[in-house]
C-alpha cells in the first residue's frame, strides 16, 4: 500500500558530501514522521536524522553539524545532505516513513526503504 525508495548513496571521498532522497508513494492520506537511520555490518540500526511534520528536526551527536534533514510534504519526499563525510558514516542508510493510509486513516504504521549504501573511501 505504501512503497518508500531511497536513492542517492554512493562511493564519495572523506570530506565529500552526498544527498540522500526518500520518496514515499502509494495510498498514502497523511505522513508523520519521516527519518533515516543507517546499519553496518553487524551493528544494529541506528537513528541518523528525523523530521516530524512540524519540521522540526532531531540529530544523533555523530552527525550534527555535518548532515542535514529536509522534506517536501507536497511531494511526499525527505532528503539527507551530509557533508564533511567519514569514513565511519560508511553503511547502508534507511528511509523510515510513519504514515496512514487512505484505507485506515486514523492508523499510522511504519514503512522502510531498502536501503542504500554509502561508501567514504578514499
Amino acid at each position: 500500500q505504501v512503497q518508500v525508495v531511497e536513492s542517492g548513496g554512493g562511493l564519495v571521498q572523506p570530506g565529500g558530501s552526498l544527498r540522500l532522497s526518500c520518496a514515499a508513494s502509494g495510498s498514502i492520506f497523511s505522513i508523520n514522521d519521516m527519518e533515516w537511520y543507517r546499519q553496518g555490518p553487524g551493528k544494529q540500526r541506528e537513528l541518523v536524522a528525523a523530521m516530524p511534520r512540524d519540521g522540526s528536526a532531531n540529530y544523533a551527536d555523530s552527525v550534527k553539524g555535518r548532515f542535514t534533514i529536509s522534506r517536501d510534504n507536497a511531494k511526499k519526499m525527505v532528503y539527507l545532505q551530509m557533508d564533511s563525510l567519514k569514513p565511519e558514516d560508511t553503511d547502508v542508510y534507511y528511509c523510515l516513513v510513519v504514515a496512514a493510509t487512505a484505507q485506515s486513516t486514523g492508523l499510522y504504521t511504519k514503512y522502510w526503504g531498502q536501503g542504500t549504501q554509502v561508501t567514504v573511501s578514499a
